[in-house]
């Protein structure tokens, strides 16, 4: 780009960085990537795998709005599973176990392939501030790049430190060093710093594994792919191992834990309760006579295996010990001991909806720096602020998520009204509306916000027109064609004796039935595509019970609508307790919902801060994105 002037630049080439600068330059953005080695953009750190319970939801979502973690996802995938299959589908979950290397290669190909996006190496050291904003990165070896707003998404590179017993490593991750200056302007301009930690467990040589004393975990039988665009799976899918730690592990973990950093007093940074060490495992849960491991191969070239479910910070020879004490891995080689890395993080609270920070204009924040854990987290935060960051470079309004219409607008809710006291990650029980917020639909619900938004290329933009006249032909079709109790007999359907006639659509929403079985009272509905007949079958499915979560969701819409001045006082509240005004001080709510949300807060409470703000004439409305 001439005379290095950009209108967005991303710092940090991780799940969030991808997503933040692809989704800026899709606004057309001009857009530079900037990272610390071009080789390292799309690299799993952790678990080589996407998706899962509430986190797949996200995934789904991030490619509703055209964004790339189910496309690469896809194109990476060797094992496809449909979580919780055998539940309703608002908390079914896919997850793959993907091939390390193909999501690399995959990910830097799409950031290669993406107009208006540059890649630049580099370590990003500082910010500069004019006139109140964000004007230019500066990079360590002097390079300054200016721009209009700038996306941070460092990872755990914030004075990233690993721990591997009484070893310390200063590290973003193994073999590549922290991001030390960033920490220190963050600080600078009166941001509040936490620390937080998660680790990874040893990395184990697969043909090492006796995989004959090991169970098996295989994919589905017909994958379901992440993403809307995505016809088919066409990488071979594998088989995981399946064991369990032994009472002997158990012992030796306990003999060491005061070798363990985290129980060592090394590590001052909280983990994530949700995803616990194997220390914590024999700590919390010591009754138990074993935990389970999956022995996750890490490629189809690969021989590389992630045990999942050992993440640990104990000492090499501890690792070794222990280890070996588990079924199949008596004689493994370990290629990588586990380890622990602590590292800074933001409060979330000190951002606004749009991830911007309010206290630096033109500053957003995306990923593990606002205190989250999880590619899907980070990438989905990522796509946000990177929208958001060209929207502002070209002077448009922010767009603002609302947790009524997507997991993306929970989980960014969550972060910024509630904070961190341990790393956030993603679960269908944090959504209040999640019979509407399913994998299934996600197209349905944000593809329309993307076009509105700019967002969508045009071959997204085609296929979903087509699929929405699918879909709304099908309805209207099914809602057309009726029968009565004593006409649904012969065919097999027991219905109350009413005399009342029923759509077919309707028929969907009784137990068992689905449009193959509608099609013994109307076989013309056997040529309706399957992906259609799913679609609708779900839909109608859930409708009763969407009728009833409407007025829910409009009351919460308003409740959102009704934005809370950042300057206000909430110390002059009259009738509220000390401690609901520290609460509401401290949390600074942005609207009526996240004040609603506080804990301790009452109807009677909320209804005071309505009489105060109308009063103020400050219950000004806000309209967000729908």
């Amino acid at each position: 780009m001439l005379d290095n002037i950009y209108d967005v630049i991303v710092v940090g080439g991780g799940h969030a960085g991808s997503e933040a600068a692809a989704a800026a330059a899709r606004l057309g953005a001009r857009t530079a990537l900037v990272t610390h080695k071009r080789a390292t953009i799309g690299v799993m750190s952790c678990n080589p795998a996407i998706g899962g319970l509430g986190k797949g939801h996200l995934v789904r979502e991030i490619d509703a709005l055209d964004g790339l973690m189910g496309r690469i996802a896809d194109a990476a995938g060797i094992q496809f599973r449909m979580l919780n299959r055998k539940k309703g589908p608002a908390v079914r979950g896919p997850r793959t176990q993907a091939d390390r290397k193909l999501y690399r290669l995959a990910m830097q190909a799409e950031i290669e392939a993406t107009a208006n996006l540059d890649v630049i190496e580099g370590d990003a050291f500082d910010l500069t501030i004019e006139h109140g904003r964000v004007s230019a990165v500066v990079l360590k070896d002097g390079r300054v790049i200016r721009c209009g707003a700038v996306v941070l998404t460092t990872g755990t590179f914030l004075r990233g430190l690993i721990h591997i017993g009484d070893k310390k490593i200063p590290a973003g991750r193994v073999g590549e060093g922290p991001s030390v200056g960033l920490s220190g302007t963050l600080l600078r301009y009166g941001l509040s710093l936490g620390r937080l930690k998660t680790g990874t467990p040893a990395r184990l040589d697969g043909s090492t594994i006796d995989w004959d004393s090991v169970g098996r975990q295989g994919a589905d039988e017909n994958p379901t792919p992440f993403s809307f665009m995505t016809d088919s799976i066409v990488n071979p899918q594998i088989e995981c191992g399946v064991t369990r730690t032994t009472p002997e592990t158990h012992k030796i973990i306990a003999e060491n834990l005061r070798r363990s950093a985290m129980y060592s007093g090394q590590i001052e940074g909280v983990g994530p309760r949700y995803c616990p060490s194997i220390e914590d495992k024999i700590v919390k849960f010591g009754e138990r006579d074993g935990h389970q491991i999956f022995l996750e191969p890490e490629g189809l070239d690969d021989t590389t295996v992630y045990p999942n479910g050992i993440s640990t910070s104990l000492p090499e020879d501890v690792q070794e010990a222990f280890i070996r004490t588990i079924p199949g891995l008596e004689r493994v080689r370990i290629l990588q001991c586990g380890y622990a890395i602590e590292y800074d993080h933001v409060d979330p609270r000190e951002l606004q909806l749009s991830l911007e920070v309010e206290k630096i204009p033109g500053l957003f924040l995306a990923g593990q720096i606002n205190g989250t854990t999880g590619y899907e987290e980070a990438g989905a935060q990522g796509l946000v602020a990177g929208l958001n960051a060209a929207r502002l470079a070209s002077g448009g309004e922010p767009i603002e998520f609302s947790r009524t219409e997507s997991y993306i607008g929970v989980m960014i809710d969550d972060l910024t009204s509630r904070g961190v006291a341990e790393p956030y990650r993603m679960f269908t029980s944090r959504a209040e509306y999640r019979l509407s917020l399913r994998a299934d639909n996600a197209d349905v619900r944000l593809t329309p916000i993307g076009l509105q938004i700019g967002c969508v290329g045009s071959a997204r933009t085609q296929r979903f027109d087509r699929y929405s006249e699918a879909l709304e032909e099908t309805r209207s079709r099914l809602k057309g064609l009726t029968v009565t109790p004593s006409e649904a007999e012969k065919a097999g359907m027991h219905l109350n004796k009413d005399g009342q006639r029923r759509s077919a659509y309707e028929l969907l929403s009784h137990p068992g039935q689905s449009i193959d079985a509608l099609s013994r009272l109307w076989p013309e509905l056997a040529s309706i595509e399957r992906g259609i007949a799913e679609a609708i079958e779900i839909e109608a499915a859930y409708a009763v019970y969407m009728d009833r979560q409407t007025a829910d969701i409009v009351q919460a819409r308003k409740e959102e609508e009704r934005v809370i001045p950042a300057e206000f006082d909430f110390a002059v509240l009259s009738g509220l307790s000390n401690e609901l005004k520290q609460k509401l001080t401290a949390s600074r709510p942005r609207n009526i919902a996240q004040a609603a949300r506080i804990d301790g807060m009452t109807p009677a409470a909320i209804s005071l801060l309505l009489a105060h703000l109308r009063k103020l004439g400050g219950a000004e409305e806000h309209r967000l994105v729908s």
